[in-house]
Order: structure tokens, then C-alpha cells, then sequence
């Protein structure tokens, strides 16, 4: 298991929150995914034999937000 943190710019509400969260939890592999709006922040823990960094940004860049560094 791997634990990833992901600055991601554009979140500015609860709806993006959600709609992060179940962006990334709907991608195989993914156990864990907290966001932090105040921090712009969205940790994840996934199986690194299922899914990797880049999709899991690629998500994120997807339902529109900006992934600036991770």
C-alpha cells in the first residue's frame, strides 16, 4: 500500500470535496482518500499493482481541478 498527498488548486467548497473523493474512490485500487480544502490537499493510500500516481491525477484533472505537485 501507498500513501500519496496531492496538492490540487480549484477546490473552494464541500461540493468539490465530493466530487474529488468519489472520483478517486472510483478508481481500482484506491483504499483511502481524504480531502483537506483548507490545505488544498488530497491524501490517498492505494495498491501500487492496481493503479498508480498518474491516473490518479489524471481523476482529479478529469471532474476539474488543477494538480499542481505531488
Amino acid at each position: 500500500m501507498t500513501h500519496q498527498d496531492i496538492h490540487v488548486e480549484g477546490m473552494t467548497c464541500g461540493h468539490c470535496v465530493e466530487t474529488v473523493t468519489q472520483a478517486v474512490n472510483s478508481l481500482e485500487g484506491v483504499s483511502r482518500v481524504d480531502v483537506d480544502l483548507d490545505k488544498k490537499q488530497v491524501a490517498v493510500d492505494y495498491d501500487e499493482n492496481r493503479t498508480d500516481l498518474g491516473r490518479i491525477s489524471s481523476k482529479i484533472i478529469e471532474v476539474g481541478f488543477e494538480v499542481i505537485s505531488n
